[in-house]
């Protein structure tokens, strides 16, 4: 088991800063625009963005990491490159909208990069997690849900496999039990929802667990 370091977050702000988790072929944009819906009918301003991505940087950044052209990228890179991504974004997109009181949803964070790089690729839970914190300057979310699958499942959903998404399923358990090891280390953070239920069955209970830690 690796152990993460558990860090409070950065100076309080007036919004709130939600991510959602998982492997491949999970719903998380589906769910992540449930959610976009439901609380513009509360009246909230809602941001959304994705990782890698957000930034025309980040989004260049992106096209490395996902495409299938650049299979030989190596381990240390790849983990570097997602920092990187993640630090325009959060500079760029996520603090701004956070500082105006906005509800931010992002579709992932680091702890994509501490399952995949860190757990997946063994370059080690915590030292991925410290990279991460330090591009971000020790942005922590307020929320994270854990959109639990079995990988099986999930790749059968994936019509057009990008470089990550095209490796062996050994990878993609590992992702997978990887997550389950973080959420299970931070519970306070996490909001674990079997996603082999109706997204709209999916979508209650993210809504349910999100009112009752914060105060939307």
């Amino acid at each position: 088991m690796n152990t993460l370091p558990v860090l409070p977050s950065r100076t309080a702000r007036p919004g709130y800063f939600i991510t959602f988790e998982g492997g491949e072929g999970v719903g998380k944009s589906t769910q992540i625009q449930l959610l976009k819906e439901k609380l513009i009918e509360l009246g909230k301003h809602v941001v959304t963005t994705r990782e890698p991505g957000g930034t025309p940087a980040a989004e260049a950044i992106r096209a490395v990491l996902l495409g299938n052209q650049y299979q030989d990228l190596s381990d240390r890179a790849e983990a570097m490159l997602f920092a990187a991504a993640r630090a325009d974004v959060v500079a760029n997109v996520v603090d701004p909208a956070l500082a105006a009181g906005s509800v931010v949803l992002a579709d992932r964070y680091f702890d994509s990069s501490v399952a995949y790089q860190g757990y997946a690729r063994n370059l080690g839970a915590a030292e991925v997690k410290a990279l991460s914190l330090w591009a971000t300057r020790g942005l922590i979310p307020d929320l994270t849900v854990f959109l639990d699958l079995d990988p099986t499942v999930g790749m059968a959903r994936v019509d057009q496999p990008d470089r990550l998404e095209s490796l062996a399923m050994e990878f993609h358990i590992k992702v997978r039990n990887a997550f389950l090891d973080i959420a299970n280390n931070e519970p306070e953070r996490f909001v674990v929802v079997d996603a082999s239920q109706s997204p709209a069955a999916i979508s209650e209970q993210i809504y349910a667990a999100i009112k009752s830690r914060l105060s939307l």
